[in-house]
Parts: C-alpha cells; structure tokens; sequence
C-alpha cells in the first residue's frame, strides 16, 4: 500500500525481564503495532500491522484515522 498516508510513530523496548523486545506502535490507530527482537524487526512488524489495518478498515468501508503529519511521538 504506497499510498497510506504517514502516521506518527513510537518506538520503545520491553525491560529485560519481560525480554527486551521492540515495540512501534501508531498513536493515531489504537491497537496497532508491530513487535520484534531489533528495530528493524519491529519497524517490519510494524508497517504489515498498519497495511492490515488499514486494509481491515476500508473492507468494513470506514475511512483511516487522520494521520497528524509533521508531528512526531
């Protein structure tokens, strides 16, 4: 999808007690994100999560969330 438009993104990391993983997540799509063991992974993961949703909301016929450009997390 290379016309999806460009949501914010935060990146974090899990403690290492809880394994240390990568977390992206896009504020403006709640419950969207993407997990892996490096940031690379985790962009990845990340970018199918957003196409997916992206996806899911338009097969239901909703339009996307407003993706704040400019601003950053």
């Amino acid at each position: 999808m290379s016309d999806a438009p460009a949501y914010r993104t935060e990146l974090g990391r899990a403690p290492p007690e809880e394994g240390g993983y990568y977390i992206l997540s896009y504020p403006e799509i709640p419950g969207c994100f993407g997990v892996g063991d490096t940031e690379a992974e985790a962009v990845e993961d990340g970018r199918r999560a957003l196409i997916a949703a992206l996806d899911a909301l338009k097969a239901v016929d909703r339009p996307p969330p407003e993706a704040r450009r400019g601003e950053r997390a």
